[in-house]
């Protein structure tokens, strides 16, 4: 039987019938067998591969979990369906869901891929007071962020190095009971074996590398990926000297950054101070 060629270009579902077909092949299945799993009609499956029809959410989370993608399938789902996302962000998750190690550096808040539901939430609702978020908008970035965090328990798991400025640690977000919560699961986290967690102390002052979050993804074939934003927009980089030059900085900050061993004992120490203050 002559398999129909998908053009990805073709549709605006065609980029998610590709990733659907790839990942169903990679587990060895066929579109009957598959539809089985997932308990949905064969020709759906195949009408949903070649983007004559849409998928449903159900259908996405449902696949994902069959054939074990880390969440990219849901990732994709959002990305076409959801518009509460900085433009260019949805395009980098795709990305991180397959990526083999991911570094990150953040300012003022904690990645998100670490980040407590109560802690996100907190962060949500302080853009929907400010009025530059609806409530809906709000609680489809909470839902979008659960499905990125799939990407930790795949198997095997990404490598994570997070580095967090100190301002991540200290800036106060949903009250002190969801800060102490949030500090006491990266404590846990740092626990991890496929984890290491660092924080880059005030005390670099000037000579901090990056004076904006940065986060990097290596992928399975070795190629490396940057990303950032602004308020307004992010930005995936692919040029392989801007990127190399990120990481030959990231390097440097990992250096100059708290060991983990110290990076666990300050963020402890602060844990302690929301708990224990007035």
């Amino acid at each position: 039987m002559n398999k129909k060629h998908i053009d990805p270009t073709s549709s605006p579902w065609a980029p998610f019938g590709v990733q659907l077909r790839r990942s169903r092949e990679g587990r060895g299945l066929t579109q009957a067998q598959l539809a089985r799993k997932c308990k949905y009609d064969p020709s759906y499956v195949s009408f949903v591969e070649l983007a004559q029809r849409p998928p449903s959410e159900k259908f996405a989370v449902t696949a994902d979990q069959i054939l074990e993608t880390g969440g990219t399938l849901s990732l994709m789902y959002w990305q076409h369906r959801h518009t509460a996302l900085v433009p260019g962000f949805p395009e980098y998750a795709n990305y991180e869901s397959r990526a083999a190690e991911i570094r990150m550096f953040e300012i003022n808040v904690i990645p998100g891929l670490l980040q407590t539901a109560e802690y996100a939430t907190a962060l949500e609702a302080g853009h929907v007071r400010q009025g530059s978020a609806t409530q809906e908008q709000a609680d489809e970035r909470v839902n979008f962020l659960a499905t990125r965090q799939q990407c930790l328990t795949r198997t095997p798991p990404p490598l994570i190095h997070a580095v967090l400025d100190e301002s991540c640690i200290r800036r106060p977000v949903g009250g002190r009971e969801v800060m102490a919560a949030q500090l006491q699961q990266l404590e846990a986290s740092a626990q991890q074996p496929n984890m290491l967690i660092q924080v880059a102390p005030f005390a670099l002052g000037e000579d901090r590398p990056f004076m904006r979050m940065v986060f990097l993804l290596t992928m399975p074939d070795r190629r490396m990926l940057g990303y950032s934003e602004n308020e307004q927009r992010g930005f995936l980089d692919r040029d392989v000297e801007t990127v190399h030059s990120l990481a030959k900085s990231y390097d440097r900050l990992q250096i100059e950054a708290l060991n983990q061993a110290a990076s666990v004992a300050l963020i402890r120490a602060v844990r302690k101070d929301f708990e224990d203050g007035p």
